[in-house]
Parts: C-alpha cells; structure tokens; sequence
C-alpha cells in the first residue's frame, strides 16, 4: 500500500504521520478526505462522552496538534497539504458536531444522539471541504504550512456547525 509515489516520506511507524493520515483513513487512493472524515465519526461518539467545556479543549488541543502533525508530515512528504493528510478532516468534522452537544447535553449514551445529526453534519462538513466557499478558498490557497493545512477545514467546520445549528433548531 505504501508503495505508491505520492506517499514518499510518509512512515507509518512515526506517529505523528500515522495520526496526520487518521491512522490510514487518509490512504484510501479514492476520496480520502471522505474516508478520513467517516474515521472521525466513530471518535465523535467517544468524545460526545465529555463535558461540553472538556469537548471544547479537545477541540483546541487537537487543532493545535494539527498543526504540527500536518506540518511534520507535509514536510516528509515533500507536499503542501497532501491528499492522505487528513487530520484537518477529524478537526473539521469534530467542530461540525459541536451543535449536537448543546441540544444533547445530558446525554447517557452517545448512542442517544439521533443518527440522522451525524449524516447531516458529516454532509454540511464535506459539502463546505469540497467546494470551500469564500474565504475558505482563500485561505486554502494562502496560508501554508500546518496552520494552512488546518485553517481551511476548520473554516469549514465552523461553517457546518452553523448550517447544522440552523438544521437542528427550526427541523430538530
């Protein structure tokens, strides 16, 4: 598998690359941002199991890892924002599903949330990955390194949280 081209420099036995490649969800060699954002799900369920502020400074703690892992990895690899990279995918979708926590906040079991909020927010998310609307384009396009790598994702993640906000609160 780690035999094709575009994935020289990426080692699997460092763990900062097997977390920027979502632990191989990123090594699918069709739609790899899809493949990385469905391995973020799973991890969802188990962080829905904090506090809202404890959810928050994951959010914070793994953005800021981001950056290094991406950066790390994209320099080992000798691209800018590699396709396989797709921790900014676990981020964005992470920050997607905020929304459900507020109208969720007691949950019992993270089994409790209605499916249909995780398919809609992974929906919203890759929707705004995809196109990347203004600005998210721009900054796509501008900033680099691991910050750049994030930024966009997380734009997007943002911008997903408010349509699945909006979803949530006038059809939820």
């Amino acid at each position: 598998m780690l035999n094709r081209d575009d994935l020289k420099g990426l080692k699997l036995s460092n763990p900062i690359h097997l977390a920027a490649v979502g632990f191989g969800s990123g090594l699918a060699p069709k739609a790899p941002g899809t493949f990385g954002t469905l391995a973020a799900v799973p991890l969802f369920y188990l962080l829905a199991m904090l506090s809202i502020e404890s959810y928050i400074a994951v959010l914070v703690v793994t953005s800021f890892a981001g950056f290094w892992f991406c950066h790390v990895t994209s320099d080992a690899m000798g691209v800018h924002d590699h396709k396989a990279i797709v921790w900014d995918e676990f981020v964005g979708y992470w920050i997607t599903m905020l929304p459900v926590l507020f109208f969720y906040p007691d949950l019992n079991n993270t089994m409790d949330i209605p499916f249909i909020w995780i398919a809609i927010g992974f929906a919203l998310f890759r929707f705004f990955d995809v196109l990347k609307p203004f600005p998210i384009s721009w900054l796509d396009k501008k900033v680099h390194g691991g910050f750049g790598i994030m930024i966009d994702d997380i734009v997007a993640g943002v911008f997903a949280a408010i349509g699945l906000l909006l979803i949530i609160q006038y059809w939820g």
